[in-house]
This record gives C-alpha cells, sequence and structure tokens, in this order.
C-alpha cells in the first residue's frame, strides 16, 4: 500500500520536474514518466475520473513528443 503512495509522489515530482525543466523533449519525457507513475497511483485508489485524465495527459505528451521529433520545434 505505501508503495502505491511513493509511486504516486514520485510521478508528481516528475510531473514537477517536467514543469521547470527548459529543454522541450525532457519537458515531454518526465511529463510521460510522471504521467504513467500517476495512473498506477489513480488506477491503486479507484479513481476514474483520475484515471481518464492521466490517461489524456499520457497521451499528450506523448504526441508532442512526436510531433517535435518529427517535425522540430515549433516556433510561436
Amino acid at each position: 500500500m505505501e508503495l502505491f503512495f511513493l509511486v504516486g509522489a514520485v510521478g508528481l515530482l516528475l510531473v514537477i520536474f517536467g514543469v521547470l525543466s527548459k529543454k522541450r523533449k525532457v519537458q515531454d519525457v518526465y511529463y510521460m514518466c510522471g504521467g504513467l507513475c500517476l495512473l498506477v497511483y489513480s488506477i491503486f485508489i479507484k479513481d476514474w475520473i483520475f484515471v481518464t485524465l492521466q490517461c489524456v495527459f499520457i497521451l499528450a505528451a506523448f504526441y508532442d513528443e512526436e510531433r517535435v521529433l518529427l517535425f522540430g520545434r515549433i516556433k510561436k
């Protein structure tokens, strides 16, 4: 049980590191890894809205990572 709380805490820290990171590729990796940890935690606590949110978050980070790899950094 404590293992899942630890996994959730690690996931939270990884997402925070992603937000604070200045490198775009590193951000997406942190987001995906943190999202997976938080997905495991949310399945453990059986919060299905959070499970759905984490799935969308992971897919969005993966999509962004692939878009950057295929097309390069898109400037605004």
